[in-house]
């Protein structure tokens, strides 16, 4: 995988807590850079340890489905490009105060870390170095949810639901590449 493969998925990845980090920041009265960290600390880690939780698991089942690796790539992102899609098109809101407790931030953390969980299984099928990989994705998640409250503070939820499309549609991209050059129709 590529760097810059690497950062679309990062990218990609980090919307649902750029989302989040924007409600965060819409909550906040006054912008608080401490709160601002905090955000960021929770999104960027548990994005950073579950696609390592993620290729733990796919290695261990991974000589068992080798000869189709390429396709479960693609089902994974397609499916959580899908959802990423789906929720931000939803009427539903998300009701996130400004709150940065232990108990408030880690049920978001999980939540907006489970894509990288299945993303985390297909680095198992990928050419990747697991450690730079989730550390990328770690500092991008970080530096997007900062930005998050930040805006969220400034400018509202305008920007909340195209960024949930973009990281949807960036997913699905980078899932039909893959397929695509291990069937031999695209090569780059």
């Amino acid at each position: 995988m590529s760097i810059i493969e690497l950062f679309l998925l990062a990218v990609g990845l980090s919307m649902d807590a750029f989302a989040v980090s924007i409600c965060k920041g819409l909550s906040m009265p006054k912008l608080d850079v401490k709160k601002m960290i905090i955000v960021g600390v929770y999104f960027g880690g548990f994005q950073a340890l579950m696609p390592t939780l993620g290729y733990l698991l796919g290695v261990s089942f991974k000589d068992m489905i080798s000869a189709i690796d390429h396709w479960v790539a693609f089902i994974l992102l397609a499916l959580i490009g899908i959802s990423m899609i789906r929720e931000a098109c939803s009427d539903e809101e998300e009701k996130v105060d400004d709150s940065v407790a232990f108990k408030a931030m880690v049920p978001l953390a999980i939540a907006t870390s489970i894509d990288a969980l299945a993303a985390g299984v297909t680095f198992a099928f990928l050419d990747v170095s697991i450690g730079w990989a989730v550390s990328f994705i770690g500092v991008i998640t970080f530096t997007f949810s900062t930005i998050g409250v930040k805006v969220g503070n400034v400018f509202g939820t305008r920007y909340q639901k195209k960024a949930e499309v973009a990281g949807g549609i960036i997913l699905i991209l980078l899932g039909s590449k893959i397929l695509l050059e291990h069937l031999g129709v695209l090569t780059l």
